[in-house]
């Protein structure tokens, strides 16, 4: 049986693009984004849980983000998890709420966030070509056992090519778009 499968190196640079896209999105822009806060963990019960179990994040202003803890003895914890994760933001307990105001990004921050946007797309870039690889190898091995010609595998590599320039691209297009959007927030 063949170990090519295009559908399959299709998906995973796709997945590749989706991470960055993930990625990108937890990147601080002028605005209130909820998904900022995706990557923060509160401890409570005794144990590490992802904010969006204990409470609810939403942005009732442009530049005001809220946290509606559901239970009130977490309040503090979640305070704790936010200031913790580093994010910049100081949180304001209302409550039941807890209140992050985004400040303004200095243009060293900017510059700094531009940077990390730019890194990320060079991790995803670098998934990408580790997939192009498997696919020129799975498709080098399939020629070696005689289950498809060399000119099969010339075709095929081609097709690799096409869609690893594909993607390359479009997180080339991802992180200049995300860059464009902090430096000009």
């Amino acid at each position: 049986m063949a170990k090519y499968d295009k559908a399959d190196i299709e998906r995973r640079m796709q997945g590749a693009i989706d991470s960055l896209k993930g990625d990108l999105s937890g990147l601080r822009t002028g605005r209130a984004n909820t998904s900022l806060l995706d990557p923060v963990v509160v401890e409570v019960y005794g144990s590490m849980m992802p904010l969006n179990q204990v409470a609810t994040v939403s942005a009732p202003e442009p530049r005001m983000l809220s946290v509606q803890v559901w239970d009130k003895a977490n309040v503090t914890a979640v305070e704790k998890g936010i200031a913790k994760a580093n994010l910049g933001l100081n949180p304001m307990i209302d409550g039941q709420n807890v209140r992050l105001p985004m400040p303004d990004l200095t243009e060293e921050r900017r510059k700094d966030l531009a940077k990390l946007a730019g890194q990320y797309a060079e991790q995803s870039k670098i998934a990408i070509r580790n997939v192009r690889r498997d696919g020129m190898e799975a498709l080098k091995e399939d020629e070696k056992k005689k289950e498809i010609s060399e000119d099969e595998r010339k075709r095929s590599e081609e097709e690799v090519q096409k869609l690893t320039d594909k993607y390359v691209g479009e997180a080339d297009q991802t992180a200049q778009a995300k860059e464009k959007e902090i430096m000009t927030q």
